[in-house]
């Protein structure tokens, strides 16, 4: 289901934030898009999501992070709205097929990035396959995590905006 921006703009506070929060699940990033409301045109809303997020500050992205399932996995550390979790299963579905071995080294990975990061690896993994995002995650393992937070946060707002586009369609 898409939503016209016209709609957006009018709906309720609530169901306006159930929606931002399925392209974001950051609570800051969310209630300022509240206020900046109306946006009239789906460009202003772009514009506006980018805008915010870059004055997101660290809890902010790991609010963010943890909403989304690892790689590999269906549910993250917080609850997703519904379109948010069908959204994140699409995006994955590069890993549906992957053979077993291949979806354990992923498990794998995944557990070694948080114990040396803190959070989940996040990356926008839309059209990727599997061998891809586990080849992107083991090289992100060579960052140090002042250099892996910026990327995290930069493949955040690709997932975000990626959403918001589809949302608003």
């Amino acid at each position: 289901m898409t939503v016209p921006v016209a709609r957006l703009d009018a709906m309720p506070a609530a169901e306006a934030a159930e929606l931002l929060a399925s392209c974001c699940g950051a609570s800051r990033w969310v209630a300022e898009m509240l206020g900046r409301r109306p946006f009239g045109d789906r460009d202003t809303v772009l514009s506006a999501a980018q805008l915010v997020w870059e004055i997101m500050e660290e809890p902010d992205w790991r609010e963010a992070f943890s909403h989304h399932p690892r790689i590999g996995d269906q549910s993250g550390a917080l609850p997703q709205t519904a379109r948010g979790a069908a959204w994140s299963a699409g995006e994955q579905s590069g890993m549906d097929s992957a053979a077993a071995n291949l979806k354990d080294e992923m498990a794998a990975v995944n557990r070694e990035y948080e114990a040396k990061f803190g959070y989940i690896y996040i990356v926008c993994a839309a059209g990727r396959g599997a061998e891809e995002l586990l080849a992107l995650a083991r090289a992100r393992l060579g960052n140090d995590p002042r250099t892996e937070l910026r990327t995290a946060t930069r493949e955040q707002e690709k997932i975000m905006l990626l959403r918001l586009e589809r949302l608003l369609q």
